[in-house]
């Protein structure tokens, strides 16, 4: 089989038109959104292996840096948190699992204008915010996904660290596979990179082995404090800067836990809102099935998939509470309307 072969019909052309616009860049910042995920840290992996493979410069770039879950993880080159001294004048980007420039960070964003700039994505929202090519693909499961079909089509075969990178991002935003958005290409594109060496289980092991004391201890206080709306159908939790200080945990040690709040019974929404500052509070909202958390997201100009949705409200806690409950239940209201009127 030609590997050009495993390439979905409805992805084969995109895939070749980002591997010929990798080959015509050079000294490339590669990069995705703030506080990267196993999704944007594996597709920002896989665009290195792509480039060194044809001989381009380029820096791995993650503000402020890949979360400490991840430590087990391999790059194909050092991972930079600040462009201040790169180790050459970037002439390029390329912009993974992002679809607005706010998302890649002040440092990152304030040199697009100067740039030559490539954006892959896989979430709605926009064509993309690429000046050279985009490829915005919200059928994919994950960026992952899109960079494993832009390796094919460059040559490569997904093998050794770049199908270990690719199995990450898609292991995370699949939900380790429970997700609705587990189609059959992606099953038949992690059966190959299993098939090639990449051993899946060892993986989701490092990923669910890596708990500090102070996630646990944080999960714990939290899971206590989650109250439930909208008799039963919402399950809220709002985290305070100071629960992170008291129990010795980082943000990214909340990964995950929106998920376990989906899991109650009867709740058709769950909602995290974390406070960042006294001012300003981020959400991440998750769902089950044709509930839209991103229609309810983006009524406070946040965004994402169906069923996996965040953004920021610029208030202080009690009030960012009000606005993310209310966005969330005028969403269900008009859902259940529409449901009626059918």
């Amino acid at each position: 089989m030609q590997r050009t072969e495993l390439i979905p019909p409805q992805f084969r052309e995109g895939a070749e038109r980002m591997a010929e616009a990798f080959r015509h860049v050079d000294q490339v910042i590669v990069a995705a959104h703030v506080n990267p995920d196993g999704d944007a840290a594996g597709a920002v992996a896989a665009a290195g292996h792509i480039l060194r493979s044809m001989g381009k410069e380029f820096m791995l770039y993650a503000q402020p840096g890949l979360p400490g879950y991840l430590d087990f993880f391999s790059t194909p080159g050092f991972v930079h948190t600040t462009l201040e001294h790169p180790p050459f004048k970037p002439r390029c980007a390329v912009l993974l699992d992002c679809g607005e420039p706010e998302r890649l960070g002040r440092e990152l964003a304030g040199r697009l204008p100067d740039l030559q700039t490539l954006n892959i994505d896989h979430h709605l929202g926009g064509n993309g915010m690429g000046n050279v090519a985009n490829w915005v693909e919200p059928q994919a499961a994950a960026t992952a996904q899109l960079m494993a079909y832009v390796a094919l089509a460059a040559g490569l075969p997904l093998t050794g660290e770049l199908a270990n990178g690719l199995a990450l991002g898609i292991i995370t935003d699949t939900g380790g596979f429970c997700h609705g958005n587990t189609s059959a290409e992606v099953l038949y594109l992690t059966a190959h990179l299993v098939e090639h060496g990449c051993n899946i289980a060892q993986l989701r092991e490092h990923l669910e082995n890596s708990w500090s004391r102070g996630r646990l201890t944080l999960w714990g206080q939290l899971l206590q404090r989650a109250q439930l709306e909208r008799n039963g159908s919402v399950c809220f939790c709002p985290v305070y800067l100071e629960d992170l200080r008291k129990c010795g945990a980082l943000k990214e040690d909340l990964e995950g836990f929106v998920e376990q709040l989906r899991r109650l019974r009867g709740v058709q929404v769950a909602a995290v809102l974390r406070e960042d500052s006294p001012a300003c509070c981020k959400f991440s909202l998750r769902s089950y099935g044709a509930v839209d958390v991103r229609a309810a997201a983006a009524r406070l100009g946040g965004g994402g998939h169906r069923n996996a949705a965040g953004g920021t409200v610029r208030a202080d806690m009690d009030a960012a509470s009000a606005q993310l409950l209310a966005a969330i239940a005028e969403e269900l209201d008009a859902e259940e309307q529409d449901s009626s009127g059918e």
